[in-house]
């Protein structure tokens, strides 16, 4: 399985920068086996029915961008430059993971200084940065909010800087558990009118949490993808979320998670038999084409990256040439892509019912 299997042709006016407005009025490709239907996401009620589950991430990104000056002592005196840091993690000793540019010219002991009263020393280099702030708990939580920025994928932030219409567009509305770097980007399409008629419709939901980390924008280097080693990321499953999805499969309904971060953290906690257990850890999961899903029935999700890890889910999902035909569809056809793009709802026609 090479990794040029994996790759298509996308016109780069296609990328979206900025997401749709109204969120439920972007556009929605529906599958169902090798057919295709194109739809919006206000639809969605009239492809779902009573006894749908859908698994929702509530993960909320935090603005993990700062920009700031690094100062350090020399011979002329104390001297700064600028330097602009993206936060990870938090790690047990209440120090953060972080990325830099420049990294190569930080020394352990140096601090930096960003907006809001926030500052930062370098504590660590082996392994990667680490940061110690000189605010905690609810003062370091509003000082970020206040200097940071959304953390855009890469591919947006190379078009035009984050701004304060981001805190909003790149957070999904049921956001409650803080940790994540990247949005789960499937469920930037919810707003309220569509939760409502969902609701009316006899969806049901659960909530899981996936701290989707930076590592999600990494590339593919290998050319054998069986041999690429995915990164990790921390999850939790609740007893109540498991209670949920068993109900739900005990009574012949389909469990669909919204965004692949849901579709890998409930694959990660599924048992054999396709049974839901609580769970909590850190999941590298890595889904490709021969893959067998325990749980999962249908997925809803953006249109991803050429040669992407999440290309390979969704091929595993509803086999190669489907998801060929598919993206060449919706190329086709000026579908908007990735993080701020348009959706798809896939089902295998197994999975396909009403």
């Amino acid at each position: 399985m090479k990794l040029d299997d994996f790759d298509f042709d996308l016109p780069e006016e296609l990328i979206a920068t900025r997401p749709a407005k109204p969120r439920s009025s972007a556009r929605l490709l529906h599958a169902v086996g090798d057919s295709f239907r194109d739809m919006h996401v206000h639809d969605l009620p009239d492809l779902l029915g009573p006894g749908d589950r859908l698994i929702l991430n509530d993960t909320k990104v935090i603005p993990a961008r700062l920009f700031g000056r690094r100062w350090r002592d020399s011979a002329q005196g104390r001297v700064s430059a600028k330097i602009e840091v993206t936060l990870l993690e938090p790690q047990a000793d209440g120090s953060w993971s972080a990325l830099a540019k420049p990294l190569r010219k930080l020394a352990p002991g140096e601090s930096v200084d960003f907006d809001a009263g926030l500052s930062a020393e370098v504590v660590g280099l082996e392994g990667g940065l680490r940061l110690r702030f000189n605010l905690a708990g609810e003062a370091f939580d509003a000082a970020l909010n206040q200097a940071g920025a959304m953390p855009l994928p890469p591919y947006i932030a190379a078009k035009r800087p984050a701004d304060s219409q981001d805190k909003d567009d790149y957070q999904t509305i049921w956001a409650r558990n803080q940790g994540a770097v990247a949005a789960p980007t499937a469920s930037l399409h919810f707003d309220e009118p569509l939760i409502e008629a969902l609701k009316a419709r006899g969806v049901s939901f659960t909530f899981v949490t996936l701290h989707v980390g930076a590592g999600t924008f990494l590339p593919v280097t290998v050319e054998d993808v069986t041999t690429h080693r995915m990164h990790a990321e921390w999850g939790e499953v609740t007893e109540t979320a498991a209670a949920e999805m068993n109900a739900t499969r005990a009574a012949g309904g389909r469990i669909i998670p919204v965004g692949t971060t849901a579709l890998r953290l409930i694959e990660t906690a599924a048992c054999e038999d396709g049974s839901m257990q609580a769970w909590q850890g850190d999941t590298d999961i890595f889904i490709y084409p021969g893959y067998r899903f325990r749980i999962t029935d249908g997925l809803m999700t953006n249109f991803h990256l050429p040669k992407s890890t999440l290309l390979m889910l969704v091929s595993a999902l509803m086999g190669e040439e489907t998801i060929k035909s598919l993206y060449n569809h919706a190329v086709a056809e000026k579908y908007r892509f990735f993080s701020y793009g348009d959706a798809s709802l896939l089902f295998p026609e197994i999975a396909a019912k009403g």
